[in-house]
C-alpha cells in the first residue's frame, strides 16, 4: 500500500456486517477526497475469501476508531 493519507472511520461499536464495513470505508474515503482510493478500496474488498481478510485490508486505508 501507498502512503497516501489515511482518514478516521468509525467502525468500534457499529454495524459488523461486511456490507456496512465496506461502506463505511468507502464513505470515509471518498469524504476525505479519496475517490480513487475508495474505488480501489471496494474492488479489493469484493475479491477477498474472507471476513478476516476484509478486516485486514481495512487497515490498509483507514484509521479504525
Amino acid at each position: 500500500m501507498n502512503n497516501e493519507n489515511k482518514p478516521s472511520c468509525k467502525l468500534i461499536g457499529e454495524d459488523g456486517n461486511v456490507f456496512s464495513i465496506i461502506g463505511r470505508v468507502k464513505r470515509a474515503l471518498v469524504k476525505d477526497g479519496q475517490r480513487d482510493r475508495a474505488n480501489e478500496f471496494v474492488f479489493k474488498a469484493m475479491r477477498q475469501k474472507s471476513y478476516e481478510d476484509v478486516l485486514c485490508l481495512v487497515q490498509d486505508y483507514v484509521e479504525v476508531e
